[in-house]
């Protein structure tokens, strides 16, 4: 099984707006775009010179199965920017393809912006985001409600 990291495109976007429409993966990923419209534009930001945010596509085998992404990127805060991932293909869960994504993305992240430390939170029910992260060296650093629901932040230092 190859795993690669990809280039985001619009239709990449589209595909992932309406995959991650998955009532399993709403369940365990916070999604700020509420319609592919507003997916789009947010896209569209982190195209730009001074996006703070930056994101690929993961492929399996040459298949599009997810995303990874970091946002809130900047060197002068703590920590340096966000991590989010998400593999919605059901067929590609709990393989290892996030938690190789990830380390690819994060190696990627680290260099091309000089990160030295990432954040990441998930709902406190997602165990398999949880391992994904202990698996790439973050560490859990607290855990919280919002929203009614239970949330951890991890974070990691390189």
């Amino acid at each position: 099984m190859k795993i690669e990291l990809d280039v985001r495109t619009e239709e990449t976007v589209r595909i992932y707006f309406e995959k991650s429409q998955n009532p399993i993966i709403k369940k365990m990923l916070p999604q700020k775009a509420q319609s592919v419209e507003e997916a789009l534009e947010d896209y569209r930001e982190t195209i730009l010179p001074t996006a703070t945010s930056y994101g690929r596509i993961i492929c399996v085998d040459g298949e599009y199965v997810g995303d990874v992404w970091c946002y809130c990127i900047d060197a002068d805060e703590e920590p340096n920017a966000m991590l989010s991932y998400c593999v919605f293909e059901e067929k590609c869960w709990n393989k290892g393809i996030a938690t190789k994504a990830v380390c690819l993305f994060l190696e990627e992240v680290k260099a091309r912006y000089q990160v030295e430390t990432v954040g990441a939170f998930f709902f406190s029910e997602n165990q398999a985001s949880q391992k994904v992260l202990e698996k790439n060296g973050f560490a859990f650093v607290e855990e919280f409600e919002e929203d009614g629901v239970m949330s951890k932040y991890y974070q990691r230092t390189f």
